[in-house]
């Protein structure tokens, strides 16, 4: 055995003693760390070492070289790409999750048993987002991969409805897909499944400063096709201001018409946990398939998010996704194993961090979570409504506030204001662009963030105008 390795593994119990240590101080230090990154010049004369030099050196070169700009990603002021956190519980079950090292596939058999977790899991967070429990899901890597494995099966569906098997053919019919707003994730999934992000038909959005599709529109653009099946994306909560397709009216037209109906619901399905706003999703439960990411509003460590696909839809997202060619795995049908119902073939025990958070918060927990986020995002949507330097540019439907400077020859200083306002590296926002104007997205999601963050930002961004206009 190779000495450092041998030493390491006697000195283990003290390797983590120290990474205990030194993560404790992090996370104690996440509401005074920058929200920024510090400029890092990139290393041309990187060497990997002859010899090695143990796990303790490592972290010595670490500390010295990165732990300094790591950014308080996790913090309760980072606001940017809705980006939560990672609670407690779910960190000691990402721990764990490295310590037992599973490779997560079956259910049933003497190579693990680490799938009853991914199960259990599941049903777990199909009680807390009030689905029921015909969903099928599983834990993948993030939206964009949830979105991937919802719309293979998908994919699989519209071909069988036309007579073609495209898990075995390949793509060699046209299919119709129908989106208003898509997320950024679904078109990078309809790339990789050779559906083609360019090929979409786009739906009319509501009238009213809305993202959400018109009804009317679609149904109209349905006649058209004459009966010929289709897929739609639609939106459970949109990126810039968060709003949600009528699901209700969805399912009126899937009673009437042939099409899979796919959500993508990345952050905005937690609405189901808040009492006030659970009615935005009226009626998802309807849909075909679901996407669904933990690492956002769940608030466990990157990477985590579900897929959800109807479990009438079982044999299709089998013969998308199965390993045929392993015949050591045994019958799909007989064994379940994750491999023949997701993309991957090797994936660690992804649910465990979110089976401790669901497990140690509970219902309760998370309704506190989500009301306290949705809470927080008015409170500062009333601070930028009532200020002379800023305006809303859609209302705050949930967790987001899209706002931007607010005399439109300030415009061109969008882009400074919010440039000067992340290097303080007391919060982080990020840019967008919405109806012609140049905005800017402050997502809150963490589960601490509190009042005084919100009244620091606020104060902050009042400073920050102050010297733009000097």
């Amino acid at each position: 055995m190779n000495t450092y390795l041998k030493k390491d593994l006697l000195q283990i119990e003290n390797l983590l003693e120290i990474i205990k240590k030194q993560g404790t101080a992090y996370i104690n230090s996440l509401p005074e760390r920058s929200t920024t990154a510090k400029e890092f010049i990139i290393s041309d004369n990187v060497i990997l070492p002859e010899n090695g030099c143990g796990a303790e050196k490592a972290l010595e070169v670490f500390n010295k070289r990165f732990e300094p700009i790591m950014v308080s990603s996790s913090g309760p002021r980072y606001w940017g790409f809705v980006t939560g956190g990672a609670t407690p519980a779910s960190t000691a079950g990402d721990w764990l999750t490295s310590i037992y090292d599973q490779n997560t596939q079956n259910v049933k058999g003497q190579g693990g048993i680490s799938a009853v977790i991914e199960f259990e899991t599941i049903k777990l967070l199909l009680d807390l987002l009030r689905l029921p429990d015909r969903f099928l899901g599983g834990f993948v890597t993030g939206a964009t991969m949830s979105n991937f494995t919802c719309l293979g099966v998908a994919r699989q569906w519209l071909g069988r409805e036309k007579g073609v098997d495209i898990a075995k053919g390949g793509v060699s019919i046209p299919m119709k897909i129908f989106t208003a707003t898509p997320h950024s994730s679904s078109l990078k999934a309809l790339s990789m499944l050779g559906l083609g992000s360019g090929n979409i038909i786009k739906i009319k959005t509501e009238e009213g400063n809305r993202e959400a599709l018109s009804i009317q529109d679609f149904e109209n653009k349905i006649s058209e096709l004459k009966g010929e099946p289709f897929i739609l994306i639609s939106s459970g909560g949109t990126v810039n201001t968060v709003d949600f397709d009528d699901f209700t009216e969805i399912k009126k037209l899937k009673e009437k018409y042939n099409f899979w109906w796919h959500i993508d619901a990345a952050f905005g399905g937690f609405a189901a946990c808040s009492e006030s706003h659970k009615h935005l999703l009226k009626d998802w439960e309807f849909a075909d398939s679901i996407t669904v990411d933990c690492h956002k509003w769940l608030n466990v460590p990157y990477e985590s998010a579900v897929y959800l696909v109807k479990e009438e839809h079982k044999l299709l997202q089998m013969e998308t996704f199965q390993n045929s060619n392993a015949p050591y795995l045994g019958d799909p049908l007989e064994n379940f194993s994750y491999s023949n119902f997701l993309p991957e073939n090797s994936r660690r025990m992804r649910a465990l961090p979110a089976w401790f958070s669901l497990m140690a918060y509970g219902k309760k927990g998370y309704e506190e979570i989500i009301s306290n986020s949705i809470s927080l995002s008015q409170q500062f949507g009333d601070f930028i409504d009532q200020s002379e330097n800023f305006k809303l540019l859609a209302p705050v439907r949930l967790n987001t506030v899209c706002f931007t400077l607010k005399n439109i020859e300030d415009q061109d200083k969008v882009d400074l204001f919010l440039e000067k306002l992340n290097k303080t590296g007391k919060v982080f926002m990020t840019p967008t662009f919405y109806n012609q104007y140049k905005g800017i997205r402050a997502a809150f999601v963490n589960w601490m963030t509190n009042e005084k963050d919100v009244q620091m930002v606020s104060e902050l961004m009042q400073e920050t105008i102050k010297e733009l206009k000097k």
